[in-house]
């Protein structure tokens, strides 16, 4: 009876683990002047909160020429705008540098999200 519920109480700890899912986010680098920001905003900043992507990875923007948010970590320098940074817990793992134009956009960003949903190779 013991071990039955030692057990219970293992699958159910590890249960609610797997289902914790990552906070993901989407932080949009940009600066003043920027005309590819400027295309991004007028193309896609008005629908990408209510898209499935949006509400999957909020966007967040920070100017590229401010000092950066402490609570992130970039896995390398930030060295163009716009520069789309897809987060998983604070922590880089796949970026889009520059704006391909609305269609590209779509396209990347889906495999951008679809890295962050594949479990890990290890």
């Amino acid at each position: 009876m013991f071990l039955r519920r030692v057990l219970l109480s293992a699958f159910l700890l590890l249960s609610s683990a797997l289902s914790a899912a990552a906070e993901l986010s989407l932080v949009m680098v940009e600066e003043d002047g920027c005309v590819w920001c400027a295309r991004w905003n007028d193309e896609i900043a008005h629908i990408y909160p209510k898209t499935p992507e949006g509400q999957s990875a909020p966007l967040r923007r920070i100017d590229i020429h401010t000092a950066l948010p402490e609570d992130l970590t970039f896995a390398r320098r930030l060295s163009f705008t716009p520069t789309f940074v897809l987060m998983q817990d604070n922590l880089e793992i796949s970026r889009i540098e520059g704006y391909p134009g609305e269609d590209f956009f779509w396209g990347l960003l889906e495999k951008m999200l679809e890295i962050a949903d594949s479990p890990p190779l290890n």
